[in-house]
């Protein structure tokens, strides 16, 4: 679990005033918005590994505070492909940006500004949307380059640094953000985190142990698909899994050598969830090779990416 806001719980979006509207986390892959969204939300929702393009899937997170309530928007990382899955997770992007209210353009302070920035940021523009350039990685100090606040976007509402992993700066990100929402009631429960089901996140946390046991290009090439999630017992939460593969010699490698290799992800999964849980699991999981899964739309989305 991430550690919380501390006193972000206080911020105000105006006296007697509710606001509630939804907040898209925008940029290129690996600029840190799965990092920020866990780091506003205190909790561990959407999965983080070393590698780019681990989110595949919009992600919504729900952040309830006294006097408002932000609807957080994970998104895949904008990038030019004409591969099936990432023209999805694109489309994906481009559909929260044009419906959201107030939008958080993250630039990883390393990098700079790129081609995906420029995209999003003329969408957004052209739409009126309020918009908020967040530089993130600024706990890395000296390896942060880029000159802030950026020029590349001057009718950025505010242009805020910040830090999701020390979470410098995002006590001002959200008061900033809030004060920008539109006045409504809440849209969802309190007690509400986000609308993926159990059975979703847990097969994200099997595909995060995967990107983090296996190296090079092969996690790209692997889904994640429960076939089972068993609650009978109130102490005991039964999974199954496949691991998806393209080609018969990447299962090979998945499964490794006396299958030394399924059995770390298996493992290491399997301690993700019960901390998510907070239950004990019995965690079963098969390398399947399905050669048609990056190829067919319909399977992209069956398995919840896009």
């Amino acid at each position: 679990m991430s550690e919380g806001l501390g006193d972000a719980s206080s911020t105000d979006g105006g006296e007697g005033v509710h606001r509630a509207g939804f907040v898209a986390l925008l940029g290129p892959p690996n600029a840190g918005k799965s990092t920020l969204l866990n780091r506003l939300l205190g909790e561990k929702l959407a999965i983080v590994t070393a590698k780019p393009q681990t989110t595949r899937s919009r992600i919504l997170g729900v952040l309830t505070l006294p006097s408002a309530q932000l609807m957080l928007v994970d998104t895949p990382g904008l990038h030019a492909s004409s591969k099936r899955l990432n023209v999805a997770l694109n489309d994906a992007v481009n559909d929260v940006a044009r419906d959201c209210d107030v939008a958080l353009l993250l630039v990883d302070r390393t990098t700079g500004w790129g081609d995906a920035h420029e995209s999003l940021y003329g969408q957004l523009s052209a739409r009126g949307t309020p918009l908020i350039v967040v530089g993130t990685k600024s706990d890395l100090g000296t390896a942060c380059r880029t000159v802030w606040p950026p020029e590349e976007a001057p009718g950025a509402a505010a242009a805020i640094p910040l830090s999701g992993l020390t979470g410098e700066g995002v006590a001002q990100l959200l008061e900033e953000t809030i004060r920008r929402l539109p006045e409504s009631p809440r849209l969802y429960p309190e007690e509400v985190l986000t609308d993926r089901p159990l059975r979703w996140l847990c097969a994200e946390l099997i595909r995060e142990a995967a990107f983090d046991c296996l190296q090079q290009e092969l996690p790209y090439s692997i889904a994640v698909e429960v076939l089972r999630f068993e609650e009978s017992r109130h102490d005991l939460v039964e999974i199954h899994a496949n691991l998806l593969v393209e080609r018969d010699s990447q299962k090979r490698i998945v499964i490794g050598a006396g299958g030394d290799m399924v059995k770390r992800i298996g493992i290491r999964a399997r301690r993700s969830i019960e901390h998510l849980l907070d239950r004990q699991v019995h965690l079963e999981t098969f390398v399947k090779v399905d050669p048609k899964w990056l190829k067919s739309l319909k399977r992209i989305e069956s398995l919840g990416y896009g």
